[in-house]
């Protein structure tokens, strides 16, 4: 009997597919770029010049912006914009109030005014920029900047954290909840500072959250993951009208509990402290807030917490998730790169895009899922859902 026959060439059916046309002028392109004769060339050439610097520019950007980070953390630390407030200061009296000799005052100094933070006077003397001022502006940036210690710590081997090789993270330690089996068992004394500097990335953005949707038209909102109740105390000093509930770990709650009392609100704020994963949530609210909160947690305990959500709204009632959103236009550095790590390093979550929050918000059994649009979707994009209304 004949051998069978032994296929010797590559299976049709294995075959990579042709190349598109985009790849093949990607691979033409990128192999022009990487010539060191072309680079030279396209920085010559009054065509590609510009273009060729600007590329110059964001790459050693992208190699320096570490160092450049370092600058605007020893500005915060040093509390030069503060410093500043009053008006421009010449290098010696700064350096007496930054307890840096007048060199060294000089060369940080410089440094910020060329990331735009501080601007050079013609008489010598310093004077806040725009991104300065905008700074002092806004303690809750410079609180995460400080708090950004811990970060630059985690990613001293980014290819060890990527592999899961780092060990325990400083991250992991300071937002406690997010790798512990049983969060609602989170010590008291473990959740002051991450509890303060949430309490600050929410006030970041909760004039925007209460700009873009009208929490006017709801009698209860319940704010869930509270934290220390910033949110819940601008929507109700907004809406002066609106019952306002918060849930959050019981220390937390606890904490919110105390900052809150005596605060004159024509409602005094509901405290309640438990964990999503376990309790059972304050039922009623017509609206339900999660601020900053989702994209905290891995898809299985977000599918948890949304189903608890709805089970605890009143139907017809609205669910609204507000924060940094993967996939916003002019943003991508801030979920992907920024967001990605961070939340590598806390050992929890991710930032999704709106198509994903949606698929856990219809999963959770929620209807007319839609994006509304914010001031500054940089720092938080917004969706909104609806708990159907059953029929009797």
């Amino acid at each position: 009997m004949d051998a069978p026959l032994t296929r010797t060439g590559p299976d049709p059916g294995t075959r990579a597919p042709r190349p598109s046309w985009r790849e093949r002028w990607l691979a033409f392109r990128n192999a022009r770029v990487a010539s060191p004769a072309f680079q030279r060339w396209a920085a010559g050439f009054w065509l590609t010049r510009r273009t060729a610097q600007r590329n110059t520019r964001a790459l050693f950007d992208l190699c320096a912006g570490f160092v450049y980070a370092q600058v605007l953390f020893a500005c915060i630390r040093l509390d030069l914009f503060g410093l500043l407030r009053d008006g421009p200061l010449a290098i010696p009296a700064l350096g007496s109030r930054l307890g840096l000799s007048p060199d060294r005052a000089e060369r940080l100094l410089r440094a910020a005014a060329a990331l735009d933070l501080v601007t050079r006077l013609p008489d010598g003397r310093f004077a806040l920029a725009d991104l300065g001022a905008a700074l002092l502006g806004n303690p809750a940036i410079g609180a995460m900047i400080e708090h950004h210690a811990m970060l630059y710590d985690d990613l001293r081997d980014p290819v060890a954290l990527l592999r899961g090789e780092a060990g325990e993270t400083r991250l992991s330690g300071y937002w406690p909840y997010a790798r512990a089996p049983e969060p609602g068992r989170v010590a008291p004394e473990s959740v002051a500072a991450y509890s303060g500097l949430m309490s600050a990335s929410q006030a970041l953005i909760a004039e925007d959250v209460l700009d873009a949707y009208p929490f006017s038209r709801h009698a209860d909102l319940l704010d869930l993951g509270g934290g220390e109740g910033v949110f819940a105390e601008a929507a109700a000093r907004r809406c002066p009208s609106l019952r306002v509930m918060l849930f959050d770990l019981p220390p937390v709650a606890e904490r919110a509990r105390a900052r809150l009392a005596g605060i004159g609100l024509d409602h005094p704020i509901a405290c309640h402290g438990g964990s999503f994963l376990t309790d059972s949530l304050p039922r009623g609210a017509d609206l339900i807030t999660l601020v900053r909160i989702v994209h905290d947690h891995d898809d299985a305990r977000v599918a948890v917490l949304l189903r608890a959500a709805h089970a605890a709204l009143a139907p017809g009632g609205t669910l609204l998730i507000a924060e940094p959103m993967a996939g916003t236009p002019g943003a991508e550095p801030v979920a992907d790169a920024y967001f990605g790590f961070y939340l590598l390093a806390m050992g929890s979550g991710r930032a999704r895009t709106p198509d994903e929050l949606a698929s856990l918000l219809r999963a959770a059994g929620f209807t007319r899922i839609r994006k509304v649009p914010t001031r500054r979707p940089l720092l938080a994009g917004m969706m909104v859902a609806t708990r159907y209304r059953e029929h009797v």
